[in-house]
């Protein structure tokens, strides 16, 4: 079983600006603080919050195109990967997150750390959009249901960028029955069995 990372080992590896690292880090405390009272994640993951949380998230910085300014993070939960990209410097982060208890959560973290975004209480199927630059999620649903439920925020030009664990390749099958797309997956920094899933240009099969 891998040391849990430590704040320096994520800024070291990722080459964080000191700025981004401290509001990080009051992130990380202020999920541990909240969880006692509003169960935020799994309990086990906080062992590890580092690299279960922060750094699983920040790994995404480095797929999102360039000149990324719009970026909508569905069923963001505690704010992974959304608010970590939104401290990281992607300009217009949007959560999408249902439940309440999650939101106030949300909006705390956004003030104790002066990190602009917005925050949607809402499902993501019931918005009607806009389209963004990139739409990210992470442990919401199977590719099939993600793709559907992305459907009012994704446009020509967008890029999903999806967390997946050791199922991927079957929910990429199962979801190409239903989907055309273009997909480019990634190795994951902060588990051996996860995978980035790089897609555009998505598209629904004509039913036949």
């Amino acid at each position: 079983m891998n040391a849990p990372l430590t704040a320096a080992d994520v800024a070291a590896r990722l080459d964080l600006d000191p700025a981004v690292t401290a509001r990080l880090e009051r992130y990380v405390a202020m999920l541990v603080e909240w969880q006692e009272r509003l169960n935020l994640v799994a309990r086990s993951t906080l062992d590890d919050p580092w690299r279960r949380h922060v750094l699983d998230s920040a790994q995404l910085f480095r797929l999102l195109p360039a000149r990324t300014r719009t970026l909508a993070d569905l069923g963001s939960g505690a704010g992974f990967p959304g608010m970590v990209l939104a401290m990281m410097g992607v300009p217009e982060v949007t959560l999408v997150e249902a439940r309440r208890k999650k939101c106030r959560f949300l909006e705390a973290v956004a003030a104790a750390t002066e990190t602009p975004v917005a925050i949607e209480a809402a499902r993501a199927e019931a918005l009607g959009g806009p389209v963004f630059d990139v739409v990210t999620a992470r442990a919401v649903a199977p590719l099939d249901r993600l793709l559907a439920l992305s459907r009012n925020f994704v446009g020509p030009a967008t890029t999903c960028l999806f967390l997946k664990g050791e199922r991927a390749e079957r929910e990429l099958t199962e979801a190409r029955a239903r989907w055309m797309m273009t997909v480019t997956e990634h190795p994951s920094l902060s588990h051996p069995d996860g995978v980035l899933m790089e897609i555009r240009d998505v598209r629904a099969r004509a039913r036949g």
